[in-house]
């Protein structure tokens, strides 16, 4: 009976859990998580922050889920260390764990601001489901903000704020929103978008320091021009840092992640990784890629697991990843990797739509759609097709884009 061992109870974990139930109906499968309740959706956490949602709807699984399947799950486990030569996971409370296959899939966790007062309370990360309690919590409370953070993660934090109707200031150290996938045109659209639900960006900014109460409460940030904030909450979302420290000295190949080939193999045998910590090798890129979407870490968990419990590597990772945010008047998504192209083109229809497109060696390897989002099944198909496409910018900014207008391929 062979027994596996998957480390986090995230989308990937859970996923490949599922799947090798699925895979090997007699296998013994335990899941180890160090949070104190199963999985449940990181997306839908953010409406409960914005306080528009109540707790039941986020649960995915309960503890029922795993019984009926007959997988152990072991909630509240810290995992100190994972010796793979003897194929054993060490716990700090709940002894050994012996595996023939184990899985990585323990994320990450937000990077804190290297600044004086960074760990004052009121200041807040946005990653799990106990934090989105905390947040929506004391935004409650709370009437002046500040947000840290210029990405995808920080723009949650603005849609709190709107949503909560605290006045906020957004610092960031650029001249724009996410600078390295939108160009003014379209980051002016967000801006707008924030500033509509009383979100104020500020740019060539961020944080020196924060200041506090005597009851060690935050009460401003300063920036680095000396420009003061005042503020009684705060929301800082700078990154992650990855999961990693319990793999000291297991031999896993590591560059701010986890290295893994398209099958999810690390370079230790029997080890697979899957999720936001993986640099995985990208089919369609050919080249090494990360990706923290919510339908991304599924698929790696997935594709891990078949891998798994096949005899000889089955199936590879390809996927074309996506990311919307729904949290204005408009929409907005991204897709594939919008900040690795070497050439890009773009459009602006209206004040709330937007379109930009990334290549790499001609072909389309990512973009970013505001306001009207039909032209992304088109273009995704385009990068998974991996067509040549670089030359004819003008059929893909057509307000529709009909792929039966392109070119046809020249055989090579």
């Amino acid at each position: 009976m062979t027994q596996y061992v998957i480390i986090g109870d995230g989308i990937s974990g859970s996923s490949a859990a599922e799947t090798l139930r699925e895979k090997d109906p007699d296998a013994q499968i335990t899941v180890i998580t160090d949070e104190g309740e199963p999985l449940y959706n990181r997306i839908l956490i953010k409406e409960h922050a914005k306080g528009k949602l109540p707790e039941a709807p986020i649960s995915i699984h309960d503890e029922g889920w795993y019984e009926e399947r007959d997988i152990d799950l072991s909630l509240n486990t810290h995992v100190t260390s994972v010796d793979t030569d003897a194929k054993v996971v060490h716990t700090h409370d709940s002894g050994d764990l012996e595996y023939d296959k184990l899985l990585v899939a323990t994320g990450g966790t937000p990077t804190q601001l290297p600044v004086d007062n960074s760990d004052a309370d009121g200041i807040h990360h946005f990653w799990t489901f106990e934090d989105a309690r905390g947040i929506r919590e004391h935004a409650e409370q709370s009437d002046t903000g500040v947000i840290v953070g210029a990405g995808l993660l920080g723009i949650d934090f603005a849609a709190v704020c709107g949503a909560q109707g605290i006045e906020a200031n957004y610092l960031m150290r650029g001249d724009r929103w996410w600078r390295y996938a939108l160009s003014a045109d379209g980051a002016e659209i967000m801006h707008e978008g924030m500033r509509d639900v009383g979100v104020e960006p500020v740019f060539d900014s961020g944080v020196d320091h924060f200041e506090t109460g005597d009851d060690g409460h935050v009460t401003a940030a300063v920036d680095p021009n000396g420009d003061r904030y005042e503020c009684d909450f705060a929301g800082v979302a700078i990154g992650l840092s990855f999961n990693t420290e319990f793999l000291r000295g297991a031999g896993l190949e590591e560059d701010n992640g986890i290295i893994v080939d398209e099958f999810m193999q690390t370079n230790v045998d029997d080890v697979y990784a899957a999720g936001d910590l993986t640099r995985f090798h990208d089919v369609l890129l050919g080249e090494q890629a990360q990706n923290g979407s919510w339908g991304s870490a599924k698929e790696q968990g997935r594709i891990a697991a078949v891998n798994m419990a096949a005899d000889d590597e089955a199936e590879q990772f390809e996927w074309v990843s996506s990311y919307s945010i729904t949290h204005f008047d408009f929409p907005f998504l991204s897709f594939g990797h919008p900040t690795l192209g070497d050439e890009y083109a773009e459009r602006k229809y209206s004040d709330t739509e937007w379109r930009r497109i990334a290549f790499k060696d001609g072909k389309v390897v990512g973009g970013v759609l505001i306001g009207d989002l039909s032209p992304q099944t088109a273009l995704k198909q385009l990068m998974r097709e991996q067509r040549v496409v670089a030359d004819q910018k003008e059929v893909l900014l057509e307000k529709s884009v009909d792929l039966d207008e392109l070119a046809p391929t020249q055989e090579q």
